[in-house]
């Protein structure tokens, strides 16, 4: 079974309103004020190797905290357990990792407050995300004709993963720019706190833009339309799309881009571009929410139907 088969079996034995029939990727109890989150990473699946544990580390933290922020809420506390080899945790490495948690701590204002560690085969990290607010920005609340936004870029980090595996060369200056992004995420950390003024709904984009796209969607009389010329796009991934060494379409769904997107009213358009330059955040309007079922992309003008796209599935 697949991730999404074994969630919908678990919404039947969920008896807690809190966990708000795991809709969402985080629990909101509101009575409490408390938000938290809660991640797994293996070896070979969510990162290709262990040969730069302060790499893997900082994309496992970023990627944790990203569920956190897409709701409008800072990071407060990290739980943090990692299992492995003694290979893995020799003592240079455990200086790699520590160095890398504190760095973590200092750019985004959290605490690391306790976890453990074990023995296994292979590297393996679980990270438990808490915080504190009375309100956060729902997944599901996707209102008919909101305008559709995503910050930063996507696709750097497919393309990233594409060179670490070594699927084509480039130049070393965007060999290091591209496995920068896989590895360290540009969040959109600050910005994040202006959603609750406007964003109707939000998530984190780690299945691929489409693909949480529809998890957003949970009205089944709704429908996006996403002009394809209008994906943000790094200046690294348009020279690579020029030198053909790239297809967009290789890229810009496949996710791990770890970016917001939400929803927001065509009234609000005015005040997210304020907070974006406040912020000094790229906010892209890449399309909207329609009244009616179909996801379209469209290209020049003319609407090409998406059946039934499903982005990365965890089975």
């Amino acid at each position: 079974m697949n991730e999404i088969q074994i969630i919908n079996n678990l919404r039947k034995i969920i008896k807690t309103p809190v966990a708000m029939n795991i809709d969402d990727d985080v629990l909101f109890d509101k009575k409490h004020s408390l938000i938290s989150s809660i991640d797994t990473y293996n070896e070979k699946i969510h990162y290709p190797n262990f040969k730069y544990p302060h790499k893997v580390v900082k994309k496992i933290i970023r990627s944790s905290i990203s569920d956190i922020i897409s709701k409008g809420v800072d990071p407060k506390y990290m739980l943090m357990t990692f299992s492995g080899t003694a290979n893995n945790f020799s003592k240079k490495n455990i200086k790699l990792i520590i160095n890398s948690i504190k760095q973590e701590q200092k750019k985004f204002n959290f605490s690391l407050v306790g976890g453990d560690i074990t023995s296994s085969i292979k590297s393996s990290f679980t990270v438990c995300i808490f915080s504190y607010s009375k309100r956060i920005v729902k997944r599901n609340n996707c209102l008919n004709d909101d305008d559709i936004y995503v910050t930063g870029n996507i696709g750097d980090s497919s393309v990233g993963l594409f060179i670490i595996k070594k699927k084509f060369k480039t130049s070393p200056e965007i060999k290091k720019y591209f496995i920068d992004k896989y590895y360290k995420p540009n969040l959109a950390f600050g910005f994040h706190r202006k959603l609750l003024n406007f964003a109707n709904s939000s998530m984190d984009i780690s299945d691929g833009l489409l693909s949480d796209l529809k998890k957003m969607l949970k009205n089944k009389n709704q429908g996006y339309i996403i002009d394809f010329n209008k994906l943000p796009k790094s200046k690294y991934f348009k020279k690579l799309l020029s030198q053909k060494k790239i297809f967009d379409m290789d890229h810009l769904f496949k996710g791990d881009d770890y970016q917001i997107i939400f929803t927001a009213n065509k009234n609000n358009r005015n005040h997210i571009l304020k907070f974006a330059k406040m912020w000094n955040q790229k906010i892209t309007r890449i399309g909207n929410i329609t009244g009616v079922r179909g996801n379209y992309l469209k290209f020049n003008n003319q609407l090409k139907k998406i059946k039934d796209y499903q982005g990365y599935i965890h089975n």
